[in-house]
């Protein structure tokens, strides 16, 4: 039930807005990532990086799992604006909102049994390995 401000507030026209994520403006959500992070996955269902898929990858990308910040969507849209790091979308249509190279696959349930997704995500890992097989803080 409306109180009586809001009652109001819609016979003078005024259109009132809510917060989808209230408690951001408290800080409880803000997300910030470690200076040694060199990886972003973000996935509805965040994996654990002890997947053995997973542990592949980023053995293949020359990455410790201490490089690596796993993220969901909602999580990834609270990082500051200036974020810049290499992203992995696992089972996710939307781009990165934040510069960087950024590689895109299914979920990881869906590459476990496709050998054409897996295919792909070893092409954008091998057409991105400039960054990411090199660090510029390891120089």
């Amino acid at each position: 039930m409306s109180s009586r401000r809001d009652w109001l507030l819609q016979q003078m026209g005024i259109t009132q807005y809510t917060l989808r994520r209230p408690r951001a403006l408290h800080g409880e959500v803000a997300v910030s990532i470690r200076q040694e992070t060199r990886l972003l996955i973000v996935a509805a269902v965040p994996p654990p990086l002890t997947d053995p898929l997973i542990s592949d990858v980023l053995r293949a990308m020359m990455m410790h799992e201490h490089e690596v910040v796993v993220l969901t969507p909602d999580q990834s849209a609270m990082l500051p604006d200036d974020t810049r790091c290499v992203s992995w979308s696992l089972g996710l249509d939307a781009p990165a909102a934040w510069e960087g190279s950024h590689i895109a696959s299914p979920a990881l349930a869906e590459l476990y049994d496709n050998a054409g997704a897996k295919r792909a995500l070893w092409q954008q890992i091998s057409h991105y390995e400039s960054d990411f097989f090199t660090d510029p803080d390891r120089s």
